[in-house]
Order: C-alpha cells, then structure tokens, then sequence
C-alpha cells in the first residue's frame, strides 16, 4: 500500500538548509514485504505490544492530541500495491508529477537510513525505479516540505516502573545513540507529566523561543499516548517552525490487549506484518480464529517449502520446540511457529489442523515431511477432545499425507491424554500414515531429536498407568504410581507417621473470586489427597448471582461452600483468608483486583486470566508494592506441595499422583510458562525427590512478581535446596539472578535455562506466544542470558533437551554431600473419581433418563434428525424443512415443506376477537410477561376452541383408513348424534368462501401428488353443502400441530401489539354483562 502526504495551503514553503536529512523534499514511506530481511530477527512482535504503521500513528496523532502548540497535518496520501495502474494514481494525485519525494518503509524498523531502506530527493520514475529494486509489495508514501532549521528527537516507552521520555535537540537520521545522548525523564505509574518538568529536565539545549511549544506538545504527546495506550511511540525528526509542529517520521507500538477499552478512538486498526516475511491468507486466516476464541491460536510461516511442520500447544512449549528443532539443525526447514492453547474446541481444533496438514502438502520434499505434533502436560485442557479435531483433518488429508511420504511424531500429556494418544495411535493404524505416539514418559523433546535421526524411535514406548489405576484405586495399601521415580524426599519423618509430608509454609486460606466450580473442586482433591484438615477454599465471590451455597466434594463426602455477591461480605465473614484466586475475566481482572487490595488481610493475589492491559498491569504492581501485597500473575499458575494450589495447577489427580505433588519435595522452580511449569514438575519428579513450591509468573511484560522475588523467597526457605528457573528470551530479570549468585546472596545451587534460543536464527521476526517474549536489544536474547547465568555460575544446561540430566546431577550432588537426606514414600489418600470424568473416560455406563431421535446439541453444530443446521442452511430448507426433520425424521418434499409454510403463513393470526388471543391482550395488559400471556392463550385451547382440528383429523381419517363412502360417513355421524368437525361457520360459504382453504385447495390439488384424503373431504363438503351453503370443510386439512404453532404465533403478535399500545389493564365493561339474579330469586 502505497500512501502520499502532500503539504497543500497557499504556497510552498522554502526548502530547509541542506544539512537536515528530510530538508526540502516530499516523504514517501512504504510498507513493503518479501524484501530480504536486514534486522537480525530480535524484535519478535508481541501479543500485547504491537506495531502500527506510520500513517495509524499520525492518524491517532493528529485527530486526538490536544496541545496549544500547532501541530501541522497539512498532507494528502495515496496508496499503491503491485497491481496499482500508475496512470490512474497520478491523474487522482496530480502532485506525484511535481514534487520530490522520499521512500521508506512504514514499519517500525530501526535506523532505516543506515540500512538503505530509504530513498531520498526521487520524483515518481525515480520512486518506481527503487521499489522494483527493492521488491516493494504494497507501499505507503507521505509527501512533506516544512522549512526547518532545526530538527528534535522525542521517545516514549513503557518499562515496569512508569513511562521513560527520551528528548534530544538534534534528531534526524544522524542522531545517533540516542539512549545515551538524550535527555531522560520517568514518570512513574499513574503519574503526571507538567511542563515544568519538560522545560526543566529534556528542553535544556532547546532555544528558549522554542521551549514553551516543544513543552506543550511533549505534554500532550505524553497524555495522548497513555489515553490510547501506546507503549511505544518515537518521533524523529520533530520539526518546529514558526507555523507550528511538523512530525516527519513516527514509529509506533500500541497495546492490542486494549482493544476493548480504545475501539472507538483506535477503530479497526491493521497491524503491519513483519519486516522481511511475507503476509498469507493462512496467518489472517488463523488470527480470525483467535480473536472469536477463547483459546489461543497461532500460525508464522517462516520457510513454506520447508520439511518440519510443528502443530504445538502451549506457548511456552512452542518456543521450545522451535529451540530444539534450530538447535539440532533445521532452521533453514523450519516451516512455521505456531500454538494452539486455552483448551479449544474439537472444531477450532480441527480448522487448526486443516490449515497446517493444507500447507505442508502443497509441495513434496525428496526427504519427505515431518509433523511434531508436541506439548507440555496441559493443566486443565482434555487432550482426547482436542486430539479428536486433529484426528478428523488428519483423516480428510491422508491422501496428500501419504503422497507427500509425511511421518508424525505426537507427545503430549494433560486429562485423558492416554486415551488421545490411542486415538492418534489407531489413526495411523487406519491410514497407513506413520504415526509415533508418546506420552508423559518421554521427555518432551525428545520426539524432535527422533524426528530429525538423532535418536532412535523406540518400538513400544512405555506408556505410565492409566488415570483410573490411580483415582480408583480400592487396594488397602495404596502405593504411588510410577515405580522409576524416586521415591524420596527431603523432610523425614517418624516411622508412626503414615500421612505425607506437609510443605512448612504458612497453610493458606483462599476466596477465589469467580464462579470457576471445577477448579475449585481440584483445589480440594488437592487439599484431600495432601492430607489438609480443611479446604484450602473458604468461600467464592461472583457479582452476578445473590449469596447462596454451591456444593463440593470433601473426599468422599459433601460439603457446601458459601458464595457471596460482593467481596466485602466475603472478608468480613472469613477474616483468616489472606489469599484470593482470582478468575475474573481481562476486562474485570483489574477492577476486581484493585478492589481486593483495599483490605488488609490478603496478602497474595493470583490472577488467572492473560490480556489484561499492560498499563492496569502496573498499576496493581503499584498499588501492591504500596500495600505489601504479592500479586502471582497475571496468567498465572502456581503449587505448594502438601500445602496448597492454584486453580487448576498441576492438571488432573493423575499427574497430581505421578509427579508426587502431594508432597513437598527438595526443589523449588519458578517459570514465565503455566504449562511448561507442568512439564517441571514432571522433569523433577522424574530426576529428583520432587517439588517443594513452583511458581509460574506469567508471559506478560511486567508480571506482579518477578524471578528474583521467588528466587529470593527459596533461598531463604530451609527445606529447599535446590533452585530451578525457566527464563525465556526478552526482559533482563535473570541477570538480577547473575548479580545475586556473584554477589553471594543467592548460595543454593541454581539450574537456570532461558528459552527462545530460535529467534536468532530466525531470518524475520516472529510472534511467540508469550508477550514478553520480545527482545529490544542484543542482551535479552536468550543466548546472551544463557550465557550470563553461566558465567556467574548457575548450572546452564547446553539445550532444554539436556535440562533434566543437568538437575539430576545437581541433585544427586547434593544427596551425595548429605544436604538432601532421602526419606521413605508414605502413598496418599485416595479420591473417588467425578461421575462424568469417569463417563468421559469410558469406566462406566449408566442407563439414560430421555430418550431423543430429534435433535443432538452436544457437538460443534446443532443437528436436526441427523442433519447438521449448516447443511439445513445450505439446503435452503426453510421453516417447513426444519419442521419436517422434527415432526417426521426425514427430509420432506419441497411441495410439503412450502405447504406447511403456507399454512402457518395464512392462519398467523384470527384477530383479537378469539378466545385465545383475548386471554392473551387481557393477560398482557395486566403487566404479565410475555410467556405468562402466551400461555394464558395457549391454555383456552380444547374442545371448543381449536378443538375441531383434532376432532377432524381422526373422523375424516379414521372414516377414510375404513373405507366408509362419504355419504355412510354423514350418515353414520348423524345416525351418532355427533358433529362432523371442520365444517360449518357463521360467515363463510360456497358463495364466500375463505380465500385462505382457497389458496391451500389450490396448491394441494396443482403440488401434492395424491390428494385422496383432500378428495375425501371434499365429497363430504358436497354433501353437507347440499341444503346449506355455510355447512363446507374450512379446517379439515390443518393437523392440531400446525395450528399450535400458529397460535404461539398469533398470540405473540397480540401480546407484543398491546406492548407497543402501551393498552393499560382490563377491565370488562358493564354494559356487556348480563347481571341476573339467581334462578330461585327470580321466580
């Protein structure tokens, strides 16, 4: 897209001196793609903080700014993409003949001008000459000519203590390094910024005629920058004239996750893609996905040809992988980054699938392909459930699969993951595609090395016991499952003990805020099976119902937990409560927070959910540190062994068992991940005495709590002796970790690996998953901290795939010397399995209460009589068609679907005259609401009203199955005293007749095939007809279940026709009531 801004008013300015780089010439700013890449691939754009293109940001700029200094927008732009007809362009922007121009990319890219991305003084054979040598694919271009002197730098960026204002008195593309020449000024969170302090710390080298303007503008600058909520906003150069302020050239971020507070300022904002790679409809495509999903999901294409596809969950897990596959050489293969998370559903999982197995068989490979479909053991996501989605795109594509020789290698752990893995086990079966399944046995990399010929693929992979062997365990001596683990920790106890160890910290008491009944049924098989006097959880808290009891399981018993509308009443009554797990969603997360710290019993607040903004962010860490209160999150999971989790933690009771977090151990570990901390705590179950606390503090940017307040909180904790960190690329908290192992605050033996080593080796950025993952400068990447921790003496393994060999040494190490004495394993208590997680996993059957053939809602779609509702919109089928699929099971013939329509199309109303539409008004206007007086309606319907219809379907048909004539039929009914039914009304007749049975006699006799019973009826009409002409069928063919609906119909129109009257209550009218005295009086 190419854009011009053209300066227009009345005359043009002189050109500037030539020493200015923008003096003198129109600017022409370009976004372009699939040029060859120039930045070294450290600024992976991430999911909060995302770039804008340069014509967004002075649109923002200019429309929302509000200073006295004039700031100047005097431009006009136009826009070009490859296919653009150059000929048409210039007769709408006849400017683009005459002046100069200037051509850059409209991206946030540093030092355009030293990386010749800018092309200067070009008129437009010049401009097109230098896009076709530098493969412009869609362009922007801004045209500007201030007369300027004297040209500024100004940047704004957000860092976790407040907003750093960067202001230099010379900018331009010579300004340098900036972050030492310029002014600085930080204003702390929730702070203000005055003039004063503009004029008196950055303008120092401004002339004193130009102070108050740039004063003013950096002010609002600053304002404007929070009110939309930039995180990064650079202007360079700023040009003051004396007509007002110029802003040349603007990079820009904002936070996406305000979308739902700016959308009205911000609009439908377009985010540029990366510098250096190309844009496909697939990442567009799968980004349309995530934002109308709960889940998360994800899709980069790096290398489209490549051979390694990955299909990973979890965010964390994906930067792994991505880690392992460059580390073991197949970077220049790599074909895409990617995740899916968040627990999708079995449909998004699958259009997930679909995408990915569509782009990898569009070209073969003389190797063949590779699929890692991998991740950590999830906390809460059923992996079956999602594997089933994979399953069905695996099944669509096994033909492309196989003629592109592609092999697939699964790992995954999490609820029900076994059976998943069987799915995905018996797929390949099926297929014939070769399909290798591994489980929580296997380390989670390990299928890369297997995948890329490093390691060998095991024949039978050992598959850990099932989650039934573990939660229904009946034997007297229960003993903890996976007998290869050690069995030890680091807290001996006497030989009469016979519980688990229990952490020593503080026993804490929750409230979780939010109506979240499954995780908190976890927490308590979590307290039950640690062996807790009582419930971690005191009560709930969830604005949106009145106070009441919700209904737990204590073990083996019932147990009510009180829920409150409000917070206060909560800590009033549960003053002992000094944590709160907080499960509001984004948009309430900060509110809700801010709330809870006003009371001084908690002490700790974790907060679930991720996207909240990043400026609320800060200022809860704010209001926190003023308080003394911890806050864990946001996007947090954390545990205590023995003691106490967070929501769902540690996923289901079978990896609670298998990595014996029912129980402190001797290790403490903290991680940005909350899956990769799961992964954790099965590494370290599987190479040490387990767990003593994990924590996992987010992805965010700027986390309530950070690395070294953990690191610090384990070191001075006794019964840990040993510390593991998973740092991830981006930020610099671990080298505070460096500084304190150097500095000897930090004595226990730390195990530190940071993830995102692939970003290095990427030829373009890349989105990871996680919003801090975003290295600004050379010594966030993850080698450099990798390195770092390493020198100062942490224990760094060489890749993630080495991380659990290293702390197996370290801690065998520490066993050796007698610092962690082995104690023997005491099982836990068993806990009876939910009723409808055993149902999920197949343990046990239950007869049905209903029995339906109609409808199933249970899946993606709804589906009517086996058909799904896309297919009944595909088809076109209509009311009648639906009505059929319900009424009958089966597909009706167009006539009879048209027929059913136009049934209740001519009976939709009788007027307000009958009885059921009168009792309908009458009930409406007594203030009832509208199913109260649609049923008021509904239930006058019987044997005189509406009646007929169900006599006369069994008369006329019951005669006709017998083969009686019509006439033995009137006969006969005569001969019974009885009425025929259908026939007879007090206004239509042969010579009036009803032009509603008319249109439907009509349609009948010209659609249906056969009209016997029609022809039946109207032998009858002829008959009764003979001596009166009002005595003929009206409702003869109307069966009682079309004429209900028509009455729901009716009366509904009725109901909401007095509404709109606004008609105030009934009352019937005396002189329409015959007053009588009794029978006896009157005589």
């Amino acid at each position: 897209m190419l854009k011009l801004i053209k300066q227009q008013g009345p005359g043009m300015l002189p050109p500037p001196k030539p020493a200015s780089f923008f003096s003198g010439l129109c600017t022409l700013t370009l976004i372009f793609h699939g040029l060859t890449a120039l930045n070294n691939g450290l600024d992976p754009a991430a999911m909060s903080a995302k770039a804008i293109s340069e014509q967004t940001g002075k649109e923002f700029l200019y429309k929302y700014i509000c200073t006295s200094a004039a700031v100047q927008n005097r431009f006009c732009c136009a826009n070009v993409t490859p296919e653009t007809d150059w000929d048409r362009l210039t007769q709408e922007h006849a400017w683009l003949l005459t002046e100069q121009l200037v051509v850059k990319p409209d991206q946030l890219i540093k030092r355009r001008g030293k990386l010749g991305l800018v092309g200067i003084n070009l008129d437009l054979q010049g401009v097109q000459e230098w896009l076709k040598a530098h493969l412009m694919k869609d362009t922007t271009v801004i045209v500007f000519l201030p007369e300027a002197n004297e040209e500024f730098y100004v940047c704004i960026y957000a860092t976790r203590e407040g907003d750093h204002v960067l202001f230099h008195h010379e900018g331009g593309v010579e300004v340098g390094d900036v972050d030492a020449k310029a002014q600085r000024l930080m204003v702390g969170v929730d702070n203000k910024l005055s003039e004063d302090q503009v004029t008196e710390q950055l303008l120092t080298h401004v002339p004193d005629k130009k102070k108050q303007v740039l004063a003013s503008f950096i002010v609002g600058l600053f304002n404007l920058y929070e009110d939309l909520y930039f995180t990064y906003l650079e202007i360079n150069p700023l040009v003051v004239t004396d007509d007002g302020v110029y802003i040349l050239d603007m990079a820009a971020k904002i936070d996406a996750t305000a979308d739902y507070i700016c959308k009205a300022k911000w609009g439908d904002v377009e985010f540029p893609p990366p510098f250096g790679r190309e844009a496909y409809p697939e990442e567009a495509y799968i980004a349309d996905l995530d934002a109308k999903s709960g889940a998360s999901l994800k899709l980069t294409l790096l290398n489209p040809r490549g051979r390694i596809w990955t299909m990973v969950a979890g965010g964390g897990a994906s930067v792994v992988y991505s880690d392992t596959i460059c580390d073991l050489g197949g970077v220049d293969e790599l074909a895409n980054y990617g995740e899916y998370s968040g627990a999708p559903s079995e449909q998004q999982t699958y259009d997930y699938a679909k995408t990915i197995l569509s782009l990898m068989t569009r070209e073969k490979h003389p190797q063949g392909k590779i699929l890692i479909i991998g991740g950590s053991i999830a906390n809460f996501t059923n992996v079956a459930a999602t594997f089933k989605g994979i399953v069905r795109a695996i099944k669509d594509y096994q033909g492309p699969l196989k003629e592109h020789e592609v092999t697939i290698f699964v790992r995954r752990g999490g609820p029900n993951y076994q059976e998943g893995l069987r799915v995905m086990g018996e797929v390949g079966k099926t297929t014939g595609i070769p399909i290798h399944v591994f489980g929580t046995e296997t380390h989670m990399t390990a299928i890369v090395g297997m995948a890329l010929g490093h390691r060998p693929i095991p024949n039978q992979p050992p598959m850990d016991a099932h989650t039934a062997n573990f939660l229904l365990n009946t034997s007297s001596s229960a003993m903890t499952p996976a007998t290869t683990r050690t069995a030890s920790f680091s807290e001996p106890r006497t030989s009469n003990d016979a519980s688990p160890a229990k952490n020593s910290a503080h026993v804490s008491t929750a409230i979780v805020w939010g109506m979240q009944t499954r995780a908190v049924q976890g927490m308590l098989d979590f307290d039950y099976v640690c062996s807790r006097d009582e419930p971690s959880v005191a009560a709930m808290v969830y604005p949106f119902t009145g106070d009441h009891k919700q209904k737990f399981y204590w073990g083996h018993k019932e147990i009510l937990l009180p829920v409150y509308k409000n917070m206060a009443d909560a800590m009033k009554k549960h003053p002992e409560v000094d944590v709160v797990i907080s499960f509001a969603s984004l948009r309430s997360a900060f509110d809700s927070t801010m709330e809870v710290m006003q009371y001084p019993q908690i002490h700790t607040i974790a907060i679930i959910a991720e996207g909240i903004p990043e400026a609320q962010t800060r200022k809860m860490i704010k209001v926190a540190d003023e308080k003394g209160v911890t806050i864990i999150g946001p996007a947090t999971v954390s545990i205590l062994p023995g003691c106490f989790k967070i929501g769902n933690t540690g996923g289901m009771l079978d990896n609670i068992l298998a990595s014996k977090l029912y129980r402190p151990g001797s290790v403490a570990y903290v991680s940005r991940s909350g899956g990769m901390s799961n992964e954790l705590n099965n590494i370290i179950s599987r190479t040490t005495d387990g767990v003593y606390e994990g924590v996992a503090i987010g992805g965010d940017r700027y986390p309530g709590s950070t690395f070294m307040d953990h690191v610090l909180h384990y070191e001075d904790t006794p019964g840990i002796k040993m510390i593991v960190v998973l740092g991830e690329i981006g930020g610099t908290e671990e080298y505070k970790i460096c500084q304190g192992i150097t500095e000897g605050r930090i004595t226990k033996p730390v195990v530190c690996w940071c993830i995102g080593t692939c970003a290095t080796m990427f030829a373009s950025e890349v989105q990871f998953g996680h919003a801090g993952a975003c290295a600004n400068q050379a010594s966030e990447t993850a080698l450099a901290k990798n390195q770092a921790l390493r020198d100062a003496g942490a224990y760094v393994p060489k890749s993630f795939d080495e991380l659990g060999d290293v702390i197996r040494s370290v801690y065998d190490d520490l066993v050796a010397k007698g610092t962690i004495v082995p104690a023997q394993e005491v099982p836990p208590p068993t806990v009876p399995m939910d009723y409808s997680w055993a149902r999920e996993l197949g343990l046990i059957r239950k007869p049905a209460s209903f029995m339906t053939s109609i409808c199933d809602e249970r899946g993606q779609e709804l589906i009517y009589a086996g058909m799904p509702i896309t297919e009944v919109f595909k088809e076109e089928m209509g009311l009648g068609g639906v009505l059929g699929l319900l009424w009958f099971q089966r597909r009706l013939p167009r006539y009879a679907c048209q027929f059913i329509e136009m049934c209740l199309m001519v009976t939709a109303d009788h007027g307000p005259a009958v009885s059921g539409a009168h009792n309908t008004i009458v009930c409406a206007r007594a203030g009832k609401d509208l199913v109260s007086s649609l049923t008021s309606g509904l239930l006058t319907i019987g044997d005189r009203f509406g009646g007929a219809l169900d006599a006369a379907a069994k008369q006329f048909s019951k005669a006709f199955d017998s083969g009686m004539l019509p006439m033995e039929f009137v006969n006969k009914m005569k001969k019974d005293g009885k009425l025929i039914m259908g026939i007879g009304h007090r206004v239509k007749s042969i010579n009036n007749p009803d032009m509603r049975v008319q249109i439907l006699k009509d349609f009948v006799k010209q659609h249906f095939p056969s009209t016997q019973l029609l022809d039946y009826a109207l032998d009858v009409e002829k008959i009764t007809t003979s001596k009166m002409p009002n005595v003929y069928c009206l409702y003869f063919y109307f069966h009682s279940w079309l004429y209900t609906v028509q009455y729901c119909f009716t009366h509904e129109c009725h109901y909401l026709d007095q509404k709109r009257l606004k008609q105030g209550l009934y009352r019937h009218p005396w002189d329409d009531i015959s007053y009588v005295l009794p029978e006896h009086m009157s005589m």
